[in-house]
């Protein structure tokens, strides 16, 4: 017997039917698949995992937290610090936007490069080494001698920041199913925490000390992460035993399969739309005509701080998603979003008008993606890395495509152009939702 409803499904099962398998070793191909069909199917894990499975510590909760941060940070350093590369580099609003669009674009890529591989090597190696590739890459961006050096060191550096994308699976891993949804809050807390205070980082010291000394900086920061991702973070052995190809063709056939993570990943590419044209652009907008900062790249890290009251509400947004189902904080987050464009789009030139704003902003976006995260990791455990990547790979190229139109959209109609197309966006999404939503409705009744 099944108790379902719309966001997940619940197996009822009698404890005295219930039996272990106690090898503990790595599935094999075929017994890899029938096991991820049928926990897809079910949602959730099984019961003896259900009730033996202890909780995380939150020691370690809040070290993944800061890894994630930490790694983030590097593919955002860049944008307060647009304006300044432009003029090093003799580059237009455009074209430097390009940059930004570039450092996500890899990121996407990362996502198919490594993040499967969670699924199928020890995951703290594999951080680590991401982590080492990562220093290499920022100490490049610190050196470029030309537009040209720069770009391909923003691609490398998104690349390997999708390591952030291994982390965050690797926490539900470890997470008790009763507490996944705060412990998947509080890590993607860590990530838009990193993302936004990243910028205050970057405006500040660039400022003080130029562009080139923030990414000389964030090179020291990962050899120090280095070392304590190696002796704080626990070993986790892999769960399946399947070739690079092989977890590619499975990924592909969990999109075919799961109408859920086709919506989030929808949903998750226009959220990051929406949130990386407004933060492309905050910098030409603060030095334009409203405000006349003569060092804006300062003033867009004060408001990366500003961001972050909004980033503080997802611990509390996992607990709501755990508690009334992912679907119902999607809605908030969505129409919050749009209602955040909007006002910021009016009330933007008012310098405390672009505080509250910016705040709304980052809660619905915060709120949408810690949702979407939560319910595609209840489709089948021994899939996370891969499910993972599927849907990061389709909110970075939504973020990709984000910075650049939101930098074309300056370049046209300004800061209504901005706020025009994320208002736009976030109408789209919210029909996708909807139409998403009642077709689930239709199939729960059926």
């Amino acid at each position: 017997m099944r108790i379902e409803r719309e966001d997940a499904i619940v197996p009822v099962v009698h404890l005295d039917s219930v039996r272990v398998r106690m090898d503990t070793k790595p599935a094999r191909v075929g017994e890899a698949q029938n096991h991820g069909m049928d926990m897809a199917k079910a949602g959730t894990e099984p019961l003896a995992e259900r009730a033996e499975q202890a909780l995380i510590p939150q020691t370690t909760v809040w070290l993944m937290a800061i890894t994630v941060g930490v790694i983030v940070a590097n593919i955002y350093y860049v944008q307060p610090l647009l304006a300044d590369i432009a003029n090093t580099f003799g580059l237009t609003v455009t074209r430097v936007g390009i940059v930004a669009m570039l450092s996500q674009a890899g990121t996407a890529v990362g996502m198919f490069l490594f993040v499967p591989l969670g699924d199928k090597y020890e995951r703290r190696t594999l951080i680590l080494l991401l982590v080492i590739a990562e220093f290499v890459s920022l100490l490049l961006m610190a050196t470029a001698p030309n537009a040209l050096w720069l770009g391909c060191a923003a691609f490398a550096v998104g690349v390997f920041a999708a390591n952030v994308h291994v982390v965050v699976p690797f926490a539900a891993h470890l997470a008790a199913p009763q507490q996944r949804g705060r412990v998947v809050g509080t890590v993607v807390a860590g990530i838009l925490f990193g993302v936004l205070l990243a910028r205050t980082f970057s405006g500040s010291i660039g400022a003080l000390l130029g562009w080139r000394a923030v990414y000389g900086i964030a090179a020291g920061a990962m050899l120090i992460l280095a070392v304590v991702v190696r002796t704080k973070l626990p070993v986790s052995r892999p769960e399946l035993v399947l070739s690079w190809p092989e977890l590619m063709r499975s990924a592909l056939q969990l999109v075919r399969q799961h109408a859920v993570l086709r919506e989030s990943a929808l949903l998750g590419a226009i959220f990051f739309s929406a949130f990386s044209a407004f933060w492309t652009t905050l910098v030409f907008f603060l030095g334009g005509t409203s405000y006349h900062y003569a060092s804006a790249s300062a003033i867009t890290g004060f408001f990366g701080l500003v961001g972050a009251v909004g980033a503080a509400g997802a611990p509390t947004v996992g607990h709501l998603a755990d508690k009334h189902g992912p679907r119902f904080t999607i809605r908030i987050a969505l129409w919050l979003s749009l209602f955040s464009f909007l006002f910021l789009g009016f009330a933007g030139k008012h310098f405390v008008g672009l505080i509250v704003g910016v705040i709304l902003m980052d809660l619905g976006v915060q709120s949408g993606h810690v949702s979407n995260q939560t319910r595609i990791y209840s489709i089948d455990p021994s899939a996370r890395s891969r499910l993972n990547m599927v849907y990061m790979f389709c909110y970075f190229i939504g973020g990709a495509l984000g910075s650049y139109l939101g930098a074309w959209c300056w370049h046209v109609a300004g800061w209504w152009g901005v706020c025009g197309f994320g208002t736009m966006a976030l109408v789209l999404a919210i029909a996708a939702e909807f139409t998403y939503g009642r077709r689930a409705v239709v199939l729960s009744g059926s």
